[in-house]
C-alpha cells in the first residue's frame, strides 16, 4: 500500500494578479512541494471580501487571475487541488464553531492583525469580518487536516492562533479530533518593492507581476533603488538595502557570479547599470514562459474554470468529514433527528 502523503495547505486572497513577491515567497515552493505532499491551494475569496465587500466583482474576476498565475508557474492540477473557499460551506460552519473558542482580546493581541488594520486605515471602522479572519484561517487549516502550512514570517501569529484553537477544542470536548499544524517559512524573506520599501505590494505600486511585459520589467528594473551614495562607478557601493542585489539573491541561480559582483561593487569599479542589466536579463528569462502560458490560458477560461471546479469537488469530502467529526465530538450531530 502506498504511504499516505502529508497534507499541505496554502493559498491566497484573490485581490489581484500575483507578483514576484508571491512567487519567491510561496509559488515556487508550491510547485516543488506538490510532488511530495497532498497539496490544497485555497483561493480565499470569502476572506478577500473582508476588505472588498463593496466591490465583490473585483474578487470574482481575480479568482481567474490568481488561478491563471498558479497554472502558469507550474502548479499541476493533477497533483494539486486548487480550491474555491466560498464553495466549501462546511468551512463557514467550522468558523462559527471556533468563534466561540477564542476571545476578542486574544485576536486583538495578534500583531499581524494590528499591522494590517493600521496599513489599511481601518482603526475607526473595522469590519467584524476583517477582525475575525484569523479564526477563519484556523477553519481553513483544520478543515483540510493540514500538517504543514507555508507562510511568511509575518503570518506566524495566525498559525499560533489556529493551534491554540485546536488545543482548546480537543481539551473542551475531550477528544483528539483536530491536529496542530506546522508553519513552513520560506528561506527567502519578504521581497522588497522596486522602490526600496519593505514590501512589494499592488497598492503601493512597487511590484513586478508574473504577467508583466518586457517593457514593464525593463522600466521597473530601471527605477529600482540601489545605493544613493554610489554616485560614480569607481565609488565603493553598499549591498545592504540595495534592492537590485536583493532581487539577484532571490532569482539569479548563479550564486558564485553574484558573490563576485557583490565583492566588485563593494570595492568600487562596478556601475549600477551593469548590475541592473544582469537583473533585467534574469527576470526576463524567468517571466517570459510564465507570461506566455498565462496568455494561452486567457484564451481558454473554460479550462481554468474546470480546474477550479475539479479541485473544489475533490476537497469537499475532506472538509465534510472534518466537520462531521467536530460535530460528533461536540455532541451536536443530532443523530436522533437525522
Amino acid at each position: 500500500m502506498e504511504k499516505q502523503k502529508p497534507i499541505i495547505l496554502t493559498g491566497d486572497r484573490p485581490t489581484g494578479s500575483l507578483h514576484l513577491g508571491h512567487y519567491v515567497g510561496s509559488l515556487k515552493n508550491r510547485v516543488e512541494m506538490q510532488n511530495d505532499y497532498k497539496q490544497f491551494v485555497l483561493i480565499a475569496d470569502m476572506q478577500a471580501l473582508t476588505d472588498n465587500a463593496e466591490n465583490p466583482g473585483k474578487v470574482c474576476d481575480n479568482v481567474f487571475e490568481v488561478t491563471m498565475d498558479y497554472l502558469a508557474v507550474g502548479i499541476d492540477p493533477r497533483k494539486t487541488n486548487i480550491v474555491l473557499q466560498s464553495k466549501l460551506h462546511d468551512i463557514a460552519e467550522l468558523f462559527m464553531i471556533y468563534s466561540n473558542l477564542v476571545s476578542v482580546a486574544r485576536v486583538e493581541r495578534n500583531p499581524t492583525v494590528k499591522q494590517e488594520i493600521k496599513q489599511k486605515g481601518l482603526e475607526r471602522e473595522l469590519p467584524l469580518g476583517f477582525f475575525s479572519y484569523p479564526v477563519s484561517q484556523a477553519a481553513d487549516i483544520t478543515a483540510f487536516k493540514a500538517s504543514f502550512v507555508p507562510v511568511g514570517q509575518d503570518q506566524l501569529p495566525m498559525i499560533e492562533i489556529s493551534n491554540e484553537i485546536v488545543r482548546r477544542f480537543n481539551r473542551v470536548y475531550n477528544c483528539d479530533v483536530l491536529k496542530e499544524c506546522q508553519a513552513v517559512v520560506p528561506k527567502v524573506g519578504r521581497l522588497p518593492g522596486v522602490d526600496g520599501k519593505a514590501k512589494m505590494s499592488k497598492s503601493l505600486g512597487n511590484a513586478i507581476y508574473l504577467k508583466s511585459t518586457e517593457k514593464e520589467i525593463e522600466q521597473a528594473v530601471k527605477m529600482m533603488f540601489t545605493d544613493p551614495t554610489h554616485l560614480r562607478v569607481e565609488d565603493p557601493g553598499n549591498i545592504e538595502g540595495n534592492v537590485v542585489f536583493a532581487y539577484l539573491d532571490a532569482f539569479d541561480p548563479d550564486v558564485k557570479a553574484i558573490e563576485e559582483l557583490k565583492a566588485q561593487y563593494q570595492r568600487g569599479g562596478l556601475g549600477d547599470g551593469v548590475v541592473k542589466k544582469r537583473l533585467r536579463e534574469v527576470l526576463q528569462e524567468l517571466i517570459a514562459p510564465i507570461r506566455a502560458e498565462r496568455s494561452r490560458l486567457e484564451k481558454d477560461r473554460g479550462e481554468v474554470a474546470r480546474v477550479i471546479r475539479a479541485g473544489t469537488e475533490a476537497a469537499q469530502e475532506t472538509v465534510a468529514e472534518t466537520l462531521q467529526e467536530v460535530k460528533a465530538a461536540m455532541g451536536i450531530d443530532y443523530k436522533a433527528i437525522w
